[in-house]
C-alpha cells in the first residue's frame, strides 16, 4: 500500500499573476520588488532636488514642467498608473483664471498622482517642512504651508493669494487629514478662505475645481473593499511601514475625475462653495469605489448643481 506524501498547501497566487514571470506570491520576489523600487525612488530624488535647484535660479516655466516630471516618475518607479477623466482647464499664464484643485485625501499618494497630473502647487500643513527628505522635495515644489493657526490665517491667505496672482495653481486636501479610503470627509470651509477673500476683493477669484481621487486596481484586478486599505494612510501609521506593504505588489493604478469648475463668486459664502465641492467629490469617489464608469458634469447652472450630483 502505498502513502501519499504530504505536501505543503498551495498558498493563493496574488491577484494578477502571471505563469510567464516568476510566482508574484513567493516573499522573497516581493520585497525583492519593494527594495528595488526603494532604491529607483531615492536615487531618483536625490538627483531631482539638484535639478530642481536650478530650474528655481532660472526664469520661465521649467520649476513647473519639471514638478510633473518628478511626480510621473514617481509613479512609474511606484507601479502605480495614474487615468485622468473630465475636462482640464486652460493654464492662467495661457488667459485663463488660476484654479484651485480641491480634492479628497487617503494617502500620501495622493501628492504623486495629482502632482504628476495637475500644474500646480501644494497647500500642506507647517509640520511636512522638517520631514526629513521629504520636506527638502515639498521645498523645492513651491509648497504653501499653513499653520492652521487663527493668527496667522491672515498671512498664509496673503501668500496663497500671491500664488494664484503669479499664475500658479494650487491644491488643496480640505478634509484636513487623511481618511481610510471608504469614505470622504466632510470639506472644512475655513480651507476655502482664499477664493471668497478674491471675490470679494477685485471680484475675480480662483475657479474652484472638485478632484475625486480613488486607487482602484491592485493585482490588475478591481479593488475591493479590504484591498482598498492597502493605499489609505491614516491613523498611527508609519510611511515606511506604509510603503513596505504597499510597494510589493503589482499592477496599482489610481483614478483622478476631473469634475466640472465652480465659480466662488455664484455662492453666497464659502460654507455653501464647500459643501457643493463636497457634493461632488464625494459622489464622483463612490462611483469609482464601485468600479463604475463615470460620464462626468460639462456644464450645469449653479441651481443645478446645488440639487444633483455630480454625474448624470
Amino acid at each position: 500500500m502505498r502513502i501519499p506524501l504530504l505536501r505543503r498547501p498551495a498558498e493563493p497566487a496574488e491577484e494578477g499573476w502571471n505563469a510567464l514571470t516568476l510566482p508574484a506570491n513567493h516573499l522573497m520576489v516581493r520585497r525583492l520588488r519593494a527594495i528595488r523600487r526603494g532604491i529607483g525612488i531615492i536615487l531618483w530624488t536625490l538627483m531631482s532636488l539638484l535639478i530642481q535647484s536650478l530650474m528655481l535660479a532660472l526664469p520661465g516655466r521649467g520649476k513647473v514642467v519639471f514638478a510633473r516630471i518628478y511626480w510621473s516618475q514617481m509613479c512609474r518607479l511606484l507601479g502605480l498608473r495614474v487615468r485622468v477623466i473630465g475636462p482640464r482647464l486652460p493654464r492662467a499664464s495661457a488667459g485663463g483664471r488660476p484654479i484651485v484643485y480641491v480634492s479628497n485625501h487617503s494617502s500620501w499618494l495622493d501628492i504623486l498622482v495629482l502632482g504628476a497630473r495637475l500644474e500646480a502647487c501644494f497647500i500642506a500643513k507647517q509640520e511636512v517642512a522638517s520631514w526629513p527628505l521629504f520636506g527638502w522635495v515639498a521645498a523645492l515644489g513651491r509648497t504653501v504651508y499653513v499653520r492652521r493657526r487663527r493668527g496667522s490665517i491672515t498671512r498664509e491667505r496673503d501668500d496663497m493669494r500671491e500664488r494664484l496672482r503669479r499664475g500658479d495653481n494650487l491644491i488643496l486636501f480640505p478634509e484636513g487629514t487623511t481618511s481610510d479610503g471608504s469614505r470622504v470627509l466632510p470639506f472644512r470651509p475655513a480651507f476655502l478662505t482664499i477664493a471668497e477673500a478674491e471675490a470679494k476683493q477685485d471680484g475675480k477669484a480662483p475657479l474652484i475645481q472638485p478632484v475625486s481621487v480613488v486607487y482602484d486596481r491592485v493585482g490588475y484586478l478591481p479593488a475591493g473593499r479590504n484591498s482598498r486599505s492597502l493605499f489609505a494612510w491614516y491613523g498611527d501609521m508609519t510611511m515606511a511601514s506604509h510603503y513596505w506593504r504597499l510597494a510589493q505588489h503589482r499592477g496599482l493604478r489610481a483614478t483622478v475625475l476631473l469634475h466640472a469648475p465652480l465659480d466662488p463668486a455664484s455662492f453666497p459664502n464659502r460654507k455653501a462653495l464647500a459643501q457643493a465641492t463636497w457634493n461632488a467629490v464625494a459622489d464622483g469617489a463612490a462611483l469609482l469605489r464601485q468600479n463604475r464608469p463615470p460620464r462626468p458634469e460639462t456644464a450645469a447652472s449653479e441651481d443645478e448643481r446645488a440639487t444633483s450630483p455630480a454625474f448624470a
